[in-house]
C-alpha cells in the first residue's frame, strides 16, 4: 500500500469517526444555517416555494434525531414526552405559515441533543482511559517453577505472579517473596512510592519501582480494587441527578395537559361560547405555539453558554450548563490533596548536619549517591543540594532501607531511621516537631552516628491558601479526603485552612464520604486530578477537575481548572451564582409572558402575529439578559460572602 493511500484510509477513517461522534451536532448546526438562508430568501421576497422548502428541510435535517427519539420512547415506554410536544409545537407553527418560528423550535432542541450525545460519548471515554491502566497479561509462576505469560482471565484466586522492575502489577495479592517499592498512584493518588515488604498487600494497575516480586493472587481479575473503581465511575455516571428526576417526572404530565387542552381547544368553545370552528382551530393552533416551551429553554442554554464562555476566558472549563448550574448551589467542596492542594512533588522543607562534621563534604556526598537513584525523595534532595556531582566507588540499593555508597574513601548510609537504628542521633529534639507539620525524614550516616537529616514533604500550591479562603468566604464548608497518614493530612489541612479533612481514605471511602455529604443534605463539589479521584469526581454533584490531571480524572469531571490554577474556583462559583441568578429572572419573565399569552389568547384578544411577536420577543428579552454575563470580568474581582446574620442586622 502506497503512502497516498494510507493517508487517505488514515483520512476516511478519521472522517468516519468524526461524524459518528458529531453527527447529530453538525446536523443542528446544519439546520440553523439553512434557517438563516431561508430567512434572508424570504426578506428578499423570494417565491414561498423556495423558503419554505428550506424551512422543511431545517425540520427534518434538525429534528429527526429528536423526533426518532421521541416517539421511540413514547412507544416504548407508553409515555409522552417534550419532544415530542415540540415537534407538534414546530409542526402547528408551520401549519397557520410560522415556519420560522417552528425551525427555530426544532433548532434549538436538536442541539442540545447533540450535547447531550458528546457528554454521554466523553463519560465513555473516560471509563477507556480507566480501562487501559489495567494490565491484560501476567506472568504466572507455575509449580514446577517455569514462567508463562498468560492472559487475565486464566488466572485463578491462589495462583503466583512474577513481576519484574517497571511492570504494572497485573492483580490484587499478597507478596510472598520479593520487596520493593510500589507507586501506588492509581489507587491512592499518592506520588511518593510504598515500600513493600512480604505479607503486604498489593494492587492491579499499581507499578513495581525497583523489585522483583512473587505474588500470590488473592482477588479474581473482575473482582480487584482498579475493577471496583472502574464500576463505582459506571455506576455514578449512571445516577440522576434530582433535577433530572424531577424534569423526568414533570415531563408527561406537562406535554399531556398542553395535548389535551388544545384539543379541548379545537371542539369545546364552538359548542360552549359560540365559537366557530374555524375560531376554534385558530386559537388552539396559537395555543400549541405560546405553549411551546421556546422561551423557557432560552431561559437556561444562552446564560449558561454566555457563563461558559466567559469562564473559559478565565481559565475555567465547563463541560455543560447543567454543571455551571450546579455548582452556584455547591455549599461543600471536597478536595483531593495530592496534586490539588498540593504541588504532588516531594521538596526539601530542612536539612540539619551533625556538629563537626564536614557539611560541604557531606552534601556532594549526599548528591552524588542520591542521583544514582530514581526515587522521588532522591530526585528531591539532589535538586535542594545543587551540587558537583562525583562517581561513587560503591552503590548497594537495599531494598526497603535506603542506599549503602561509598564516596572519597568515606561509606554512606542513606534512608530510612531503621537503616542507622543503634546509631547515635544528634536530631532527636527537632524529629517529633518535624513529623507533626507532615515530613518525611531522610537519615544520612557515615557508620558511627546519624550526620545528616533531610526533611521532606509535598507543599501546597502558592494559590491554595488564598482560594480556601476565598471559598469560605463565599460560605462553602472545604473538606480534604486524603490517602495520605494523619499527620501529613493534619499539617496540610491547617496550613491550606480547610474546615475539615479526613486520612487514609481509600478511592471507595471517599466515595463514601461524598454519598454521606450528599445524604446529609448538602450538594458537593469534588476537586481532584488522579485516577483514584474518578470515582467520586463521578459521583459528585460536579466534579472537578486540575488542568493537568490524568485523562481519567479530565474525561469524568464536569469542570477543568486550566493550568492548576485553584484560584480559579471561587471565581467559578461566583460566576455560577450568578448565572443562577440570571436564570430565575429570564423563567419568571418566560412563565410570566407565557401566561399573558394564553390569558390573552382565551380572550380572544390575541392574533397569530402578536403571538408570535409576545412568544419570540420574550425569547430575545431572556437571551439577551443571560448574554450579561459575557461581561469581562476576573478571577481576582473581588468575592462577596454573604452577610451574617449581625451583619444583616
Amino acid at each position: 500500500m502506497t503512502t497516498s493511500t494510507t493517508t487517505d484510509v488514515h483520512q476516511r477513517s478519521a472522517l468516519r469517526h468524526a461524524w459518528e461522534e458529531h453527527h447529530e451536532l453538525i446536523l443542528a448546526l446544519f439546520s440553523g444555517i439553512l434557517i438563516l438562508i431561508a430567512y434572508t430568501l424570504e426578506k428578499l421576497n423570494i417565491p414561498a416555494t423556495g423558503y419554505v422548502t428550506l424551512y422543511l428541510s431545517a425540520y427534518l435535517i434538525g429534528g429527526y434525531a429528536k423526533a426518532k427519539e421521541g416517539l421511540t420512547e413514547t412507544y416504548h415506554d407508553k409515555t409522552l414526552n417534550v419532544e415530542l410536544l415540540m415537534i407538534l409545537a414546530a409542526i402547528g407553527a408551520a401549519a397557520i405559515g410560522y415556519w420560522m418560528e417552528g425551525a427555530i423550535l426544532i433548532f434549538i432542541f436538536a442541539l442540545s441533543g447533540a450535547l447531550e450525545t458528546y457528554t454521554m460519548n466523553k463519560n465513555e471515554r473516560a471509563l477507556q482511559s480507566l480501562m487501559s491502566l489495567q494490565p491484560e497479561e501476567a506472568t504466572r509462576l507455575n509449580a514446577d517453577g517455569k514462567l508463562e505469560v498468560v492472559g487475565l482471565e486464566q488466572l485463578i484466586v491462589g495462583e503466583l505472579v512474577y513481576v519484574r522492575p517497571g511492570e504494572r502489577i497485573p492483580v490484587d495479592g499478597t507478596i510472598i517473596r520479593g520487596q520493593a517499592a510500589i507507586e501506588e498512584a492509581s489507587i491512592t493518588g499518592e506520588s511518593i512510592p510504598v515500600e513493600k515488604h512480604v505479607g503486604d498487600t498489593v494492587y492491579n494497575s499499581t507499578v513495581n519501582m525497583n523489585g522483583v516480586l512473587t505474588i500470590e493472587m488473592t482477588k479474581a481479575a473482575d473482582e480487584s480494587l482498579f475493577q471496583k473503581i472502574i464500576h463505582m465511575v459506571q455506576n455514578a455516571q449512571s445516577e440522576q441527578s434530582p433535577s433530572a428526576q424531577f424534569i423526568e417526572r414533570f415531563e408527561s404530565r406537562y406535554v399531556k395537559i398542553v395535548l389535551l387542552v388544545v384539543a379541548l381547544m379545537m371542539v369545546v368553545p364552538h359548542y360552549l361560547i359560540g365559537w366557530t370552528f374555524e375560531t376554534s382551530i385558530y386559537r388552539a393552533m396559537i395555543l400549541l405555539v405560546v405553549a411551546s416551551p421556546c422561551a423557557l429553554v432560552a431561559s437556561i442554554t444562552p446564560a449558561a453558554l454566555a457563563a461558559i464562555a466567559a469562564s473559559a476566558r478565565n481559565g475555567v472549563l465547563f463541560k455543560g450548563g447543567a454543571h455551571i448550574e450546579t455548582l452556584g448551589q455547591v455549599d461543600t467542596i471536597v478536595f483531593d490533596k495530592t496534586g490539588t492542594l498540593t504541588t504532588g512533588k516531594p521538596v526539601v522543607t530542612e536539612s540539619h548536619y551533625a556538629d563537626g562534621v564536614d557539611a560541604f563534604a557531606v552534601k556532594q556526598a549526599v548528591a552524588s549517591i542520591e542521583a544514582q537513584s530514581n526515587h522521588p525523595l532522591a530526585q528531591a534532595i539532589v535538586t535542594h543540594l545543587k551540587t558537583d556531582i562525583i562517581d561513587p566507588s560503591t552503590f548497594k540499593d537495599v531494598t526497603g532501607y535506603g542506599i549503602e555508597a561509598t564516596v572519597s574513601g568515606q561509606t554512606y548510609r542513606i534512608g530510612k531511621y531503621a537503616f542507622h537504628e543503634g546509631l547515635i542521633d544528634p536530631f532527636l529534639s527537632m524529629e517529633q516537631t518535624l513529623k507533626e507539620q507532615g515530613n518525611t525524614m531522610v537519615y544520612v550516616s557515615n557508620g558511627q552516628s546519624i550526620i545528616a537529616l533531610y526533611a521532606l514533604r509535598d507543599t501546597i500550591r502558592p494559590e491554595a491558601k488564598t482560594a480556601i479562603t476565598s471559598l469560605n468566604a463565599l460560605g462553602i464548608t472545604t473538606i480534604m479526603l486524603t490517602g495520605d497518614n494523619p499527620v501529613t493530612a493534619a499539617a496540610i489541612a491547617k496550613e491550606a485552612g480547610l474546615t475539615d479533612y479526613v486520612a487514609e481514605c481509600l478511592p471507595e471511602d471517599k466515595v463514601r464520604y461524598i454519598k454521606q455529604y450528599q445524604t446529609e443534605g448538602k450538594t458537593v463539589a469534588m476537586v481532584g486530578d488522579g485516577i483514584n479521584d474518578a470515582p467520586a469526581l463521578a459521583l459528585a454533584h460536579v466534579g472537578i477537575a486540575m488542568g493537568e490531571g490524568t485523562d481519567a480524572a479530565l474525561e469524568t469531571a464536569d469542570v477543568v481548572l486550566m493550568k492548576n490554577d485553584l484560584g480559579r474556583l471561587a471565581y467559578a462559583v461566583n460566576k455560577a451564582r450568578k448565572m443562577n441568578r440570571v436564570v430565575k429572572q429570564n423563567i419568571t419573565l418566560a412563565i410570566g409572558v407565557i401566561l399573558l399569552l394564553i390569558i390573552s389568547n382565551l380572550s380572544q384578544f390575541l392574533i397569530m402575529p402578536f403571538a408570535v411577536v409576545g412568544h419570540e420577543g420574550s425569547t430575545i428579552l431572556v437571551i439577551l439578559n443571560g448574554l450579561r454575563l459575557l461581561q469581562k470580568d476576573t478571577p481576582s474581582q473581588k468575592i462577596h460572602a454573604p452577610l451574617s446574620k449581625q451583619a444583616a442586622a
